[in-house]
């Protein structure tokens, strides 16, 4: 592949040097992790309830048949569901191409991705908001954090920082970072159209699937630092 390293015999793992995109994104983590806990607080004592309401207001009163069809296949295919069935196909070329250690992190990521959504669900016990749409009806699970928002964001950026890592241009690293961004953005926004999750709900997916992401790489950089330190 021109431009990146993805080809057999990828499991071969550079000196571990705590780079600069390592430490920003350990900070982005931490901050992330700051607006989650501040969050939450905030959903069990119900100070978000007004704000959510009126953003939902917001949202709806620009509905449109088009971009309601446009968010509704956003919300299909963005279901947790269907990202464990595309992170099985990513996990298999990746170990295809004889990259284990990337197929092994995208197993891991997608798996706590889950177990967290669970148990946050559970934590909070949040209602869900009344749908605006017939046709996509609200699930019957717990609201914060969104699901949907929760694993798009440990999914996709969980595999740009997997690609970028692989990548020699900056271009296509900037492409995948944009990619990534583009896609949880989407997915998480469509919740809010649709009217199946309060805004309070996709931040704290998005945050609590940062925070993921970001314990995912540093026990990556740590499995790294032990396997090659000097004994």
């Amino acid at each position: 592949m021109n431009g990146g390293d993805l080809s057999g015999g990828t499991d071969a793992t550079p000196a571990p040097v705590i780079g600069l995109e390592l430490v920003v994104g350990l900070l982005l983590a931490l901050l992330a992790g700051a607006l989650f806990g501040w969050l939450g607080e905030e959903v069990l004592e119900g100070d978000t309830q007004a704000l959510d309401e009126q953003l939902r207001h917001l949202v709806n009163l620009h509905a449109t048949p088009t971009l309601t069809e446009i968010m509704r296949l956003a919300s299909v295919w963005g279901a947790p569901r269907r990202l464990g069935v595309v992170g099985a196909v990513v996990a298999g070329l990746f170990l295809a191409r004889g990259w284990s250690r990337g197929a092994l992190l995208v197993v891991v990521t997608l798996a706590g991705a889950g177990l967290l959504d669970g148990g946050l669900k559970l934590f909070f016990g949040r209602e869900r908001p009344d749908a605006f749409f017939d046709s996509y009806p609200s699930p019957t699970t717990f609201s914060f954090p969104s699901g949907h928002a929760l694993f798009a964001t440990a999914f996709f950026g969980g595999l740009a920082v997997l690609l970028r890592a692989r990548l020699r241009q900056a271009s296509l690293r900037l492409a995948v970072g944009l990619a990534a961004v583009s896609l949880i953005l989407l997915i998480g926004f469509s919740r809010i159209y649709l009217g199946v999750h309060y805004p309070s709900d996709v931040i704290g997916g998005v945050a609590a699937g940062t925070v993921w992401v970001g314990a995912v790489a540093l026990g990556d950089w740590l499995a790294a630092y032990r396997r090659r330190r000097p004994r």
